[in-house]
């Protein structure tokens, strides 16, 4: 029998079932035939923030930020390049705590950045601060991600 897993659409936000053995092969939405995985972190907001967690059975790695943060701005390639790198193992996104401060608020958001690591829709881990990507892979080894 074939091993499924579910994966969201970085674009449409589609449900998709994909063969687990295939996640490396491109897999393109069945909603909106776009690439399921771009190799960038989602963006998420109060519209698809639930999709995005709810139907991902890859963890999912939420960059918490704001666009006045220099740190922030300092970590975004590094989170950029840990997408490209990472996926389809694990999904990346973003969340500007500042357009959406009520999700920031509800996931008590003290420091930015700040990376919160769920696994099934349930928050594993937390890192703040910015890293380097080694310390990132590191951490995220440690997590069993």
């Amino acid at each position: 029998m074939v091993q499924m897993t579910h994966v969201t659409c970085a674009k449409c936000n589609g449900k998709n079932r994909i063969p687990t053995d295939r996640l490396d092969d491109k897999p393109k939405c069945g909603k909106c035939k776009t690439p399921v995985f771009k190799g960038k972190p989602i963006e998420l907001s109060s519209s698809n923030v639930a999709a995005v967690l709810n139907h991902n059975d890859v963890p999912v790695l939420v960059d918490c930020w704001a666009p006045w943060c220099g740190p922030c701005k300092t970590f975004a390639p590094t989170f950029e390049q840990a997408a490209a790198e990472l996926e389809p193992k694990l999904r990346l996104a973003k969340l500007n705590t500042e357009q959406a401060q009520s999700i920031a608020g509800r996931w008590n958001i003290r420091s930015i950045p700040t990376l919160i690591l769920f696994v099934g829709a349930k928050e594993k881990a937390r890192l703040a601060g910015a890293v380097p990507l080694a310390q990132l892979k590191q951490w995220l080894a440690q997590q069993g991600v």
